[in-house]
């Protein structure tokens, strides 16, 4: 897949294409039902298929500074659009200028004249050009005008009736429910980052853990203990209970913290497994408790060995 980030960079003779647009945040099952419509149109029409998108998100733009968080960065997005073979990606700047723009001459600008489009491909809730004026029927409407087929793929709704969009698995997340997220997303939600060092305090207490940057990618779910999988720079998925929150046990923690317990590491050959300064994955399978402060270590000591075996049996190892 061949990414643009201007429209400057398009060929003059680009095209004629299928196109879509959205944030992609997630690319959950909706996401990828319209993608797959794009890809397969695109594919029978003998045409190139282009997914539009925004960095950053609008909402960032928009909203208060610091209170939307993307569920997945760039390069986890642009890697599913890849597999689900999309040809392009455009990914325009977004400010107010950009959004200033109408419907009509956002869908002129970049469809009709950079990317010559002949089918474009939305789901039932869009909106586009500014204050989001423009939904289907603007698109429709400009489809005839400038020679375009609009393709309409209908929303998908998850086994609870829930809507599958980004807000709700934002929603999900912070209530700490990723097997619900999991079924809308397609697959484990995850962040990625640097493993680096902690105070230490696992190790003391004989489950040593791989602390995740402050800097990582991908929103942290909601404070508790879930069973997951991290993945190292070689590919191998580690079997762990992973830790999110402040550590209530001990007192001066006030940065809530990302912690991967290793199932069964060779503590005794640390040396041959060391994760330090390495860039992991780590997927969040399902949720095991809510975070308590214990009083004296013995009783967190004692949960964390029935965390572990809770995980390992959630799994499904020995």
């Amino acid at each position: 897949m061949k990414r643009f980030t201007d429209l400057a960079q398009i060929p003059a003779d680009f095209g004629p294409t299928v196109v879509t647009i959205g944030n992609f945040d997630g690319v959950h099952i909706g996401h990828q039902k319209v993608l797959s419509t794009l890809v397969n149109t695109a594919r029978v029409h003998r045409l190139s298929s282009v997914a539009v998108s925004f960095d950053p998100h609008p909402a960032r733009v928009h909203g208060p500074a610091g209170v939307h968080i993307e569920i997945m960065g760039q390069d986890g997005r642009q890697q599913i659009l890849a597999d689900l073979g999309v040809d392009y990606y455009l990914l325009l700047h977004y400010n107010l200028a950009f959004a200033a723009q109408t419907p009509e001459e956002f869908v002129k600008r970049t469809f009709v004249d950079a990317l010559k489009a002949k089918f474009v491909v939305i789901g039932d809730d869009v909106r586009f050009g500014t204050k989001n004026s423009g939904d289907l029927n603007t698109m429709k409407e400009l489809g005839h005008k400038y020679g375009f087929e609009v393709l309409v793929v209908e929303d998908l709704l998850a086994h609870d009736d829930r809507r599958c969009s980004s807000t709700s698995i934002r929603q999900l997340l912070a209530e700490g429910r990723v097997r619900d997220a999991a079924a809308i997303l397609g697959r484990n939600h995850y962040m990625s980052g640097e493993v680096v060092h902690g105070a230490a305090r696992g190790r003391e207490l004989g489950f040593p853990t791989a602390n995740m940057d402050v800097d990582s990618v991908g929103l942290v779910p909601g404070d508790g203990v879930y069973a997951g999988w991290l993945i190292d720079e070689t590919g191998t998925r580690h079997p762990v209970a992973v830790s999110v929150g402040t550590n209530p046990t001990f007192e001066g923690i006030t940065t809530r913290q990302v912690e991967a317990h290793v199932i069964g590491r060779p503590d005794e050959k640390v040396e041959d497994f060391n994760l330090y300064g390495q860039h992991v994955t780590l997927e969040f399978v399902d949720y095991l408790r809510g975070m308590v402060a214990y009083i004296g270590v013995e009783a967190l000591i004692e949960q964390m060995h029935a965390d572990v075996e809770k995980a390992k049996t959630i799994l499904g190892i020995s």
